[in-house]
């Protein structure tokens, strides 16, 4: 049987990009239900752990929101579309991989200090900045590398 290399791209970028952005996903989920609840915390700060500060909690329940209303519907209008090979699938795909690439180089920034000494390089460097950095980058390009094939 004959696969399609592009077939299976969009299978990598789509499969790499549920297994990055589910886990987190889930916990924006829980502090949008239960925003001053302990399993909130747990989730996303680790457990036993308080918000450092207001603002601490403000940016993580502000992201999840912004998640849910905008990242959210991107990503899974952008996934049908791809699997539909519609031209808008591969836009919102690639918008949806910017908006990870943006949100994460502000959070190398900001939260580097905090997450990187207690975890370490190899995690920190995966799934806990890295994955979505290497998910967003690679998908906000492959989208506009399909966008210029159909157009040219």
């Amino acid at each position: 049987m004959f696969v399609n290399p592009m077939n299976f791209a969009h299978w990598i970028l789509i499969i790499f990009g549920l297994i990055t952005c589910l886990p987190l996903l889930f916990a924006q989920l829980v502090i949008l239900l239960h925003p001053r609840g302990q399993k909130a915390k747990d989730i996303l700060i680790g457990k036993g752990e308080e918000w450092r500060d207001k603002t601490h909690f403000r940016s993580a329940y502000g992201a999840a929101w912004a998640d849910w209303l905008i990242f959210v519907p991107l990503f899974i209008s952008g996934i049908i579309g791809m699997l539909l090979s519609k031209q808008w699938g591969f836009l919102l795909f690639s918008m949806s991989g910017a908006i990870q690439v943006y949100i994460n180089t502000l959070l190398w920034f900001l939260e580097k200090e905090y997450v990187y000494p207690s975890n370490g390089p190899l995690k920190y460097y995966t799934y806990l900045w890295g994955n979505f950095m290497y998910w967003g980058a690679a998908s906000l390009l492959y989208g506009i590398f399909r966008l210029n094939v159909n157009i040219f």
